[in-house]
């Protein structure tokens, strides 16, 4: 979990989903692509700060009572609950090291609201130090500012293991150099606007010494829909001296269908040549196909149903077809592009709140999870939604197969674990990215020893502070790996998934 540290540091109020933070302090010497902190360093002065037992002079029965009532504290009515518990004056949370496997925070000239993780050429289930990711997001700059916005594509290295002072050894006896300093590299996209949502998608190439194509969608503040090839940016990080031309920068194309702002887009992982979904505060969500000649082409003809904004998309998994959208309205909609009628074949009522974000699982295709403004996430079992005679939709609230309401405030992100249909990663308003664990059950003997703290859920695993959260998303490639977006990117990993 995390730990209270008496620091002086103020805390911000979170912030919904729409809403762009103000810019951050940047020192004059970091260069502008942001830097990586070291939280860690110089935590402890010197051997001479840790005590023994039984050296401070005191009778072993007082010594002995004093470290049961602080045990006892855990379980106790005074547990400190990161997310819950209000913190005093002059305080702020640092993280315990000895809960991580691997943790490093990256500030940026301007905060990022969105960002997706791209794959790479480096192999899968990969568990060797220092590790090397590769992301792209965009940025939210101040309104005055509008003409700093951009694109980033970024490739992290040097990402190494936490240091260990218990004495123990490595699992990974590959581990080149634990120590390595975390490098970052950037380049970036000029974008006239603020970036909203952005998500990645790769194309095989069918030549294979060549990459993959990598595009991204971006959804923006100003209506538009931009994307664009990032493969020439992502390939200039592995070949030195090449020079990104400003053609490269151009968008591919430019959706302009939509005429207010959105924030939900996604690309299908079935149609390799890319197709995009995009939706907006109108409600109304717009697909397009990628052509045989390289182009886009959008269906002017919009699927329509919700009442409200459109805050999440996600196509099936498994079927090439089938999408689904979550509202502002307080629904989950499940569509079929075939349909003629642009109607949704399935309507829910999950929330009596905005419906933020929703994620399909890709190992159990009937499950969907969705998280709400009232802090609550749920997973439905999609075999139980059943249409009816008329419109398709059923009245009342669909019973969940599980639901959580341990967040504070509003759920900002969600996501399955890439190849655990167990695990889900959630980020929340409350300033706090949580893990969970689906298949924990308590038998009733660990029950009793979970009693005394309150209103946490046996199924969460591990709490990560993480100011303004805003994103999160697993590395598919890396077992375990999380990145996660909010005052600052953190990429960690932790030693209970």
């Amino acid at each position: 979990m995390s730990k209270r540290a008496a620091e002086s540091d103020k805390v911000e109020v979170p912030r919904k989903g729409g809403d762009r933070p103000e810019a951050m302090d940047i020192d004059d010497k970091t260069n502008e692509m942001g830097e990586f902190e070291d939280e860690f360093e110089d935590e402890f002065e010197s051997e001479d700060e840790i005590l023994e037992a039984g050296v401070d002079g005191r009778p072993d029965a007082e010594r002995e009572a004093e470290e049961k009532e602080a045990m006892d504290v855990d379980s106790g009515p005074g547990t400190f609950i990161v997310g819950r518990t209000k913190l005093e004056p002059g305080q702020t949370l640092t993280p315990d090291p000895t809960t991580y496997e691997m943790l490093h925070n990256l500030s940026m000239p301007w905060p990022c609201l969105s960002f997706d993780v791209v794959r790479d050429n480096l192999g899968d289930n990969r568990k060797v130090y220092p590790a090397t990711m590769y992301t792209v997001t965009g940025t939210q700059a101040d309104s005055q500012k509008a003409s700093d916005n951009s694109i980033m594509v970024m490739k992290l290295s040097g990402l190494s293991r936490m240091q260990r002072d218990d004495g123990e050894e490595s699992d990974d006896d590959d581990d080149d150099d634990e120590d390595s300093d975390p490098i970052l590299e950037s380049k970036s996209i000029p974008l006239n606007s603020t970036t909203n949502r952005i998500r990645a998608h790769q194309t095989p190439s069918q030549d294979p010494s060549k990459p993959p194509t990598t595009l991204t969608a971006t959804m923006t503040e100003s209506s538009n829909v931009y994307i664009h090839d990032i493969t020439p940016h992502l390939t200039a990080f592995d070949t030195p001296g090449t020079m990104i031309t400003p053609q490269q920068n151009k968008p591919l194309s430019t959706i302009r269908a939509h005429k207010s702002e959105g924030y939900a887009v996604d690309w299908s992982p079935l149609f390799p040549a890319g197709k995009l979904l995009t939706g907006d505060n109108d409600g109304l969500i717009y697909a397009t196909t990628r052509t045989d000649g390289g182009g886009f082409v959008t269906d002017t003809r919009p699927f329509q149903g919700h009442t409200s904004s459109v805050e999440d998309l996600q196509w099936s998994p498994s079927e090439a077809s089938v999408f689904a959208s979550a509202s502002s309205d307080g629904t989950v909609r499940v569509w079929d592009v075939r349909s003629k009628s642009r109607k949704p074949a399935l309507t829910m009522q999950v929330s009596s709140t905005d419906v933020n974000v929703i994620s399909w699982s890709r190992q159990t295709t009937h499950l969907l999870a969705s998280g709400a403004d009232d802090g609550e996430w749920a997973v439905w079992d999609l075999r139980n939604w059943k249409p009816s005679a008329a419109g398709g939709s059923v009245a009342g609230k669909p019973t969940p197969i599980a639901n959580f309401k341990y967040h504070t405030e509003q759920i900002t992100s969600i996501e399955w674990h890439p190849t655990d249909d167990s695990i889900v990663a959630v980020a929340a308003g409350d300033n706090t990215v949580t893990l969970w664990d689906l298949a924990v059950e308590l038998d009733d003997e660990e029950s009793k020893d979970t009693a005394g703290v309150q209103d946490v859920p046996p199924q969460l695993l591990f709490v990560h502070y993480q100011q303004t959260a805003k994103e999160v998303h697993w590395h598919p490639q890396i077992p375990g790996c999380l990145m996660a977006t909010g005052e600052e990117f953190s990429v960690f990993r932790t030693i209970s998934v």
